[in-house]
C-alpha cells in the first residue's frame, strides 16, 4: 500500500527529467497517486516529452502563473475530470537575468516584479484557484519547493527576496487555510543539478562546497531525497503540520559555514 493511494495530485515545474518535480512525480505515482502535470509556452512540448518517461501516463495542462486566467482554467480541468484535488507541488520559480549575478541594484522594478510574480506570488495564485477542490476532497497538502532565506546567498539576489517572500507567505497560507483543512508547506532543499539550477549564475560554488559543510553529505546530481519528503508532506502522515519549512539539505542550514 503506497503513501499517495488514491490520492489526486497536481505536479507543476517538470521540464527535464532531473528536475526535483518529476522525481516528486515519479515518486507519487510509486506511492499510488494519479498526477497530472503542468506548463506552458515553449516548455509545454518538453514536459509532454518528458511525461513519458514517467511510471503512468499523465496529462499536462497548460498553465502560466503569470497569466490571471489559467490557473482558474487549470482548476476547471480538475474541477471536470476529477472532481477534487488532494495535493500540489509549487515548483515554479523564474527570474530575469538582471535579477541575478552578484549586483542586486542592477535590476528594475519590472524585472524584479517578474521575479516576485512568478516566484512568489503564484503560490497564493493556485493556492486561490484549488482551494475549492481541496475542500471537496475533505482537505488537502500544497507543498512548495524552497532555497533558504535565512541568509544572502552569493549571487542570488533578488531570487533569494523571493524565496524568502515564499516562506513568509506560506506561514500566511498555513494560517488562513488551515481552518479549510489545507496544510501548506515549503521543503527548503540543498542545490540540485537542475535546468532552473544551471540557470543561476555560480551555482557551481555550491556544487563544489555544499557537500563537505553538510553533516550528512550532499550529492548534487540526486533529487530522491528531496523526492521523499515532497511525497510524505503530501501524504496523510503530517495531519498537523503546516506552515513549516523542511530542510533537505543534508544538514547544510544547521552548521556554519
Amino acid at each position: 500500500m503506497g503513501l499517495l493511494d488514491g490520492k489526486r495530485i497536481l505536479v507543476t515545474g517538470v521540464l527535464t527529467d532531473a528536475s526535483l518535480a518529476f522525481a516528486t512525480a515519479r515518486l507519487a505515482q510509486e506511492e499510488g497517486a494519479e498526477v497530472v502535470l503542468s506548463s506552458f509556452g515553449r516548455g509545454l512540448s518538453l514536459t509532454r516529452r518528458t511525461a513519458r518517461k514517467l511510471p503512468a501516463p499523465v496529462e499536462v495542462l497548460e498553465l502560466d502563473v503569470a497569466d490571471p486566467e489559467h490557473p482558474a482554467r487549470a482548476a476547471a480541468w480538475v474541477q471536470e475530470h476529477w472532481g477534487r484535488l488532494d495535493g500540489l507541488l509549487h515548483a515554479i520559480g523564474f527570474a530575469p537575468e538582471a535579477c541575478l549575478g552578484g549586483d542586486i541594484l542592477r535590476a528594475s522594478w519590472p524585472e524584479v516584479a517578474v521575479a516576485l510574480q512568478v516566484s512568489t506570488y503564484s503560490l497564493a495564485a493556485l493556492a486561490r484557484a484549488f482551494v475549492p477542490l481541496f475542500e471537496a476532497a475533505g482537505g488537502g497538502s500544497i507543498v512548495g519547493l524552497d532555497f533558504d532565506a535565512q541568509v544572502a546567498w552569493p549571487l542570488y539576489d533578488w531570487m533569494g527576496v523571493a524565496k524568502a517572500g515564499l516562506e513568509s507567505l506560506a506561514r500566511y497560507l498555513a494560517r488562513d487555510l488551515g481552518p479549510r483543512g489545507v496544510r501548506v508547506n515549503l521543503v527548503a532543499a540543498g542545490p540540485v543539478r537542475t535546468m532552473a539550477a544551471k540557470s543561476i549564475p555560480g551555482f557551481a560554488r555550491f556544487e563544489e562546497s555544499w557537500g563537505a559543510r553538510a553533516p550528512l553529505g550532499w550529492e548534487v546530481t540526486d533529487a530522491e531525497p528531496v523526492a521523499r519528503a515532497c511525497v510524505a508532506l503530501l501524504s496523510d502522515w503530517f495531519p498537523r503540520t503546516t506552515g513549516e519549512i523542511v530542510h533537505v539539505d543534508g544538514g547544510a542550514h544547521a552548521v556554519g559555514g
